[in-house]
């Protein structure tokens, strides 16, 4: 027992020595690492010292080369401004004996004037003895010229005044009527001459429409088909296109009749269909109907489409574009409302350029001037300020909504555009045979023309003439004189035109003559 406890002893003691070894090795290796670390650091600082140093030197160099770099320049500038000084201080000292030169001129001229005014002043002395001398002779000639005529000088002069007065006024008038009448002359001419070259450069096609479109058919046999039993399909048709159709004892026609011209045409090729493929019945009639709407419609943007690129004009909406089409199927007092806008486009294209305007601008404006007429809502406006509403709408520029809108005179021009869009719609509706005129509209348009020029005093006869294009009024030479004559003819066109609606334009002639009538015995 005493043997174990001994060697355990030993053991512990053995132990500690061998730890206490350890622990001295250990100490001894991290002081030698740490001599070592401490070696490697002064060498890494005295490098970083040494870099440090030679950047600071560089540094140094560089900043004293750019400072004597700037000092030079700054020396530089500073000798520029010195010779500019000196260029200065000699043009001052130039400028300086100028100046105490014009200062001795300019005392030698003073003198000279101080003189002269001494001179004048004497003058005007004797000026005034002589006036004062002149002023007592002219009263006592006035007071004898006086108590010769009985007259005073004021009422001499009034007397005077009246007849100059009277005399300036007659060549005032005969001015006036001359300068009136070259204007007339010459406005005229070159109107009349843009005009008609307008008119000769711009071909177009005169049509009539009607409300009636006639179908024809191969036989009697299709008109028994097209009724259907009881009238079914006829009556599916007119409820369907909203056209009458009418089937009389007309040899293989039919006839459309209906103021749209578009459910006209819908009801034409629905027929076509319907006689072609040989099924007739109500639901096919339904089917046909709807499928040829869809094919108008699309016809209608085509039809736009084709027009724009044939006059020209790019950039339009695309609901501008499907109106211009639907134009084809609108008229106008019998004129095709698409033909009528084109050749208002022409027109109006021919007349910019003579004028020297905005062609592009004409064209589009002429293009556009009818689109009320073919507006989807029924709008209670004129179809001028309905188009111009539109034209606002769908962004187009103002002087072309203005012409659109004061093309028939309902609202104010704005632009020189808007009366070249008035006339050339005057001209493509008045063009012989391009509308269609209700007789006794035509009738009571000339009567109103002839009741207006008698409605006022002195007025003997009055003649419409050319088709309503022309009034001649005959005046009594003894109630009416020249000046009146010429106010007659002024007031009834001003009259004229705001009391009626007429195509194109009406002359008003006025004559007055005097005749001296004798008899031999």
């Amino acid at each position: 027992m005493g043997n174990i406890i001994y060697i355990i002893v030993a053991l512990i003691v053995g132990a500690g020595a061998g730890l206490a070894l350890a622990t001295t090795l250990l100490r001894k290796s991290i002081e030698k690492k740490s001599t070592h670390l401490l070696q490697d650091a002064e060498e890494k600082a005295e490098m970083i010292r040494k870099e440090k140093s030679l950047q600071a030197k560089e540094k140094y160099l560089q900043l004293k080369t750019d400072y004597e770099n700037m000092t030079q320049e700054r020396n530089k500038e500073i000798l520029k401004n010195e010779n500019r000084q000196k260029q200065r201080e000699q043009q001052l000292n130039q400028r300086h004996e100028e100046l105490q030169k014009k200062n001795e001129e300019f005392q030698k001229r003073n003198k000279e004037v101080n003189e002269i005014r001494e001179t004048l002043d004497q003058q005007k002395e004797i000026i005034n003895r002589k006036q004062q001398e002149i002023d007592r002779s002219h009263k006592q000639y006035i007071d004898q010229l006086e108590i010769i005529s009985g007259l005073t000088a004021e009422e001499a002069k009034n007397q005077l005044v009246e007849s100059m007065k009277d005399e300036a006024r007659t060549q005032a008038m005969s001015l006036i009527n001359d300068i009136v009448e070259e204007a007339k002359l010459k406005a005229n001419t070159e109107a009349k001459k843009i005009i008609v070259e307008t008119i000769q450069r711009t071909a177009a096609e005169q049509t009539i429409e009607n409300t009636v479109s006639v179908f024809n058919i191969e036989s009697e046999e299709i008109k028994g088909r097209i009724i259907g039993r009881e009238g079914r399909n006829i009556r599916a048709l007119e409820a369907l296109t909203g056209i009458e159709i009418i089937i009389d004892d007309s040899p293989d026609a039919i006839l459309l009749s209906g103021f749209d011209p578009v459910r006209r045409e819908i009801a034409r090729l629905s027929l076509h269909k319907l006689v072609t493929d040989g099924r007739i019945h109500p639901a096919r009639i339904e089917e046909v109907v709807a499928k040829t709407q869809k094919q108008v419609e699309q016809e209608i943007i085509e039809t736009g489409k084709r027009t724009t690129i044939d006059l020209g004009i790019h950039g339009l909406h695309p609901e501008l574009v499907r109106l211009i089409g639907k134009m084809k199927y609108r008229s106008s007092y019998g004129q095709n409302l698409l033909q009528h806008s084109r050749e208002v486009a022409n027109l109006c294209a021919t007349m910019a350029a003579e004028l020297g305007l905005n062609v592009k601008k004409a064209k589009r404006a002429g293009l556009l001037h009818d689109i009320g007429k073919v507006a989807d809502n029924d709008a209670e406006l004129p179809h001028a300020i309905l188009g111009m509403k539109i034209a606002k709408e769908l962004k187009e520029q103002p002087d072309i909504c203005n012409a659109i809108g004061a093309h028939h005179d309902e609202i104010e021009m704005e632009s020189l555009i808007a009366p070249i869009v008035q006339v050339c719609d005057a001209i493509s509706g008045a063009r012989p045979g391009a509308r269609r005129e209700v007789v006794e509209a035509y009738i009571q348009r000339l009567n109103k023309l002839e009741e207006l020029a008698l409605s006022y005093p002195g007025v003997v006869k009055t003649y419409a003439i050319q088709a309503g294009r022309e009034l001649r009024v005959i005046v009594g030479a003894d109630k009416v004189t020249d000046e009146e004559s010429n106010q007659i003819a002024l007031d009834l066109s001003k009259k004229i035109q705001e009391e009626m609606t007429y195509p194109g334009q009406i002359k008003i002639t006025v004559i007055r003559e005097t005749r001296a009538i004798s008899f031999a015995k």
